[in-house]
């Protein structure tokens, strides 16, 4: 990774529909030096958007871009809310690691368990539709924004 871009995060945004017509994302890059990475995007009939990023950059523009983003009307929902595991319901079969995309869920070889970085979970939610007992889940508190 290059000097300039030394620092990365996964964020989920959540646009209201005022903002979702306009290039608030773009403009990370343009005003800020950040790159972007859309891994998943979605406006429904009202006109919300929602959207999965990896930004990478220098961290103090990395937290510049959040504030602009903050202050044009867009919310930050920590990506580590949107999936949750459920520790006593999880027997360590391994479903979830042939799904998971960005290797936040594998297998620690020692001892044989699964484990789940939230830092690089983007929220896809294939893990949930694989686990046989439902051990991977959308947390229910996704709704509690952070700003």
């Amino acid at each position: 990774m290059s000097e300039n871009h030394s620092f990365r995060k996964i964020v989920h945004l959540a646009f209201p529909p005022k903002v979702s017509g306009r290039p608030v994302v773009c403009n990370l890059g343009r005003l800020f030096n950040l790159s972007f990475n859309i891994l998943k995007a979605d406006i429904n009939p009202r006109h919300e958007g929602s959207m999965t990023l990896e930004i990478s950059g220098l961290e103090e523009d990395f937290h510049s871009g959040i504030n602009y983003l903050k202050e044009n009307g867009v919310t930050l929902i920590p990506v580590a809310r949107k999936i949750a595991r459920d520790e006593e319901s999880c027997m360590h079969c391994g479903m979830c690691l042939a799904m998971c995309p960005t290797g936040a869920l594998y297998m620690d070889y020692e001892s044989r368990v699964i484990l789940f970085d939230l830092e690089k979970c983007t929220a896809c939610g294939l893990c949930t539709k694989v686990c046989p007992v439902r051990a991977m889940v959308i947390d229910p508190q996704d709704e509690n924004r952070v700003t």
